[in-house]
């Protein structure tokens, strides 16, 4: 697939930049387990209620059916605005009925409320990847890497915001998830847009990644250090925002790239803008927009080139035929294929059981004997940032210096999984937080793996409600695991300890070994997945660097 220039000369380090912001506003559904205690106690919901309320969340932040469909027909602006207004008004029911400016909302409003609320983050994450992907068709690894690393790491941040700057008050964070979130997003959502296509020449290019990913690293352990300090101690309100100031320092480290490259432009940087604009400028008509793609685009050979300006003149008829792996899918196309289903469920085993514990976690905590959740949020959330950059970058290095699928990692991370589940479930002392860093890490790696595999079996064309199918198992397994099994087990155990706090590692040990079970299934799946799609791999990245098939390049 070609993609157009609608972006004009723009650098894409812009949206890149611009959507770091947004994929952490797209993390907003992460906040749960910070204001479900309040839930419970203020609402007087028990934990199976809360656990329902915990599937609404996952439910409204990965149903994106909507947001994968409208990515291909509305500009990236539309998208995000359609988030910030699901924001505003979701958070904003719930707001009134924790802070008891509206007494007596019902639960079910209180439900759809959440999922609307946390629909925000699929219109939001869907703009920002879908944009960002196609601005980097050759770096996909690399690129979801980072955006889903922010996503990642957006529960740290806004744990850090909770702690030391709301000072751990569920209403004050309600209210700025209202209306925090969407300022955000209308004050940078101009930037995400269309751009001038990364070719992957630019000789500085690995340098501009190899920094984004470093200041990326340097604030997730400046917001865990942080976070662990202000539990540790009481901070002044003076040095509470300084901590915040240097946060937003560090977050905007990616726009160094874009403002480095407009003051100081390679020389290589110049020649590409001049070239494509020349292209753009001096013709005219359908031949003329062909040309400046093919151009700007460096991915299809010369054949290729004269059978694409042909196609656009008319004096050729390409004869449809359906898509091989590695080209364009329609989304029922890909849905008939055996691939899609084996990605959809190893997807399935690792988050979808791993979102249970993340749902769970303040009473994963408290059940073993730790009463403040905050630090061990913060810990999940930075171990799953480490996972999602680490495994963007792991597998775009060994899927072009290896040729090995982007799936063995995702074979590798659930095997480990399966084995941490074992260690929750023994409620052995001293292993939660261990548990809960490595299990972080797991489940981070799903993410970064997921996305440039389903883009490069199924293609860039229609990625965004592609992405947005495989994004269900989050709600599925919330459902499943999280209300169906461990809100069932552990309103058991607590009524056997004639309490609404169960304590102990039967509260949720069934849970774990079951989950355990999930994971060893994902792996063996992901084994057959690997092994089914190795020759993709071997036609895609033959010689060590990515190219499109001629077939696909053409549509």
């Amino acid at each position: 697939m070609v993609i157009p220039l609608k972006g004009g000369t723009r650098p894409p380090w812009v949206a890149l930049g611009a959507g770091v912001w947004l994929q952490v506003a797209s993390g907003n559904a992460t906040n749960f387990p910070l204001y479900s205690h309040s839930l419970k106690s203020v609402l007087g919901f028990n934990q199976q209620q809360l656990t329902l309320l915990g599937v609404a969340n996952d439910i409204g932040e990965n149903v994106g059916i909507l947001p994968g469909i409208a990515c291909n027909k509305f500009p990236p602006w539309v998208i995000l605005s359609i988030g910030a207004i699901t924001c505003f008004f979701g958070y904003g029911i719930i707001w009134l009925a924790v802070s008891g400016t509206v007494q007596s909302i019902p639960y079910w409003l209180l439900w759809i409320a959440l999922c609307i609320a946390t629909n925000s983050c699929a219109w939001f994450g869907t703009a920002v990847l879908v944009t960002n992907l196609k601005n980097f068709p050759l770096s996909r690894g690399t690129v979801a890497g980072i955006i889903k690393g922010y996503g990642g790491i957006s529960a740290a941040i806004f744990t850090e915001i909770f702690g030391i700057l709301l000072k751990n008050s569920a209403t004050k964070l309600l209210m700025f998830l209202t209306i925090g979130i969407p300022v955000i997003c209308i004050a940078l959502m101009y930037f995400v847009r269309p751009c001038t296509p990364a070719t992957g020449e630019d000789s500085e290019e690995h340098g501009q990644f190899l920094f984004v990913q470093v200041t990326s690293v340097v604030l997730g352990l400046y917001l865990l250090s942080t976070t662990i300090l202000d539990h540790m101690f009481s901070l002044s309100a003076d040095v509470s925002y300084v901590l915040i100031i240097v946060m937003v320092l560090l977050l905007l480290a990616p726009l160094c790239v874009p403002l480095k490259m407009t003051f100081y432009p390679s020389s290589r940087s110049k020649s590409y803008s001049s070239l494509t604009k020349l292209v753009v400028e001096e013709g005219n008509g359908d031949k003329t927009e062909t040309e400046a793609l093919l151009v700007s685009s460096n991915v299809v050979e010369e054949e290729d080139m004269k059978i694409l300006l042909a196609e656009g003149e008319g004096a050729v008829v390409v004869k449809k035929r359906r898509p091989r792996r590695g080209e364009d899918f329609t989304i029922l196309e890909a849905m008939i294929k055996a691939d899609f289903w084996l990605l959809f469920f190893v997807f399935f085993a690792g988050v979808g059981t791993g979102v249970t514990v993340l749902n769970n976690l303040a009473q994963i905590g408290i059940a073993m004997g730790t009463h403040d959740a905050t630090v061990l949020l913060s810990l999940f959330g930075f171990c799953n940032f480490v996972g999602r950059l680490s495994g963007g970058a792991i597998s775009e290095h060994f899927v072009r210096t290896r040729v090995i699928p982007r799936t063995i990692w995702m074979t590798i991370s659930q095997v480990i999984m399966a084995v941490t589940y074992l260690i929750f479930a023994s409620g052995l002392k001293g292993t939660l937080y261990p548990a809960t860093g490595v299990l972080g890490v797991c489940y981070g790696f799903q993410f970064s793996i997921l996305v440039p595999t389903a883009s490069e079996l199924f293609g860039l064309e229609n990625f965004g409600l592609i992405f947005n199918i495989m994004s269900l198992v989050n709600p599925l397994g919330a459902f499943l695991f999280s209300a169906l099994l461990a809100g069932h087990v552990y309103d058991k155990e607590a009524a056997k300890q004639q309490s609404l706090t169960c304590i102990g590692r039967d509260c949720f040990g069934l849970t774990f070994m079951v989950m355990a079970g999930v994971c060893c299934v994902g792996s063996l799946l992901s084994v057959v997945l690997t092994r089914r799609i190795k020759p993709v791999y071997q036609s895609l990245y033959a010689g060590g660097s990515f190219r499109l098939p001629s077939s696909s390049a053409s549509h």
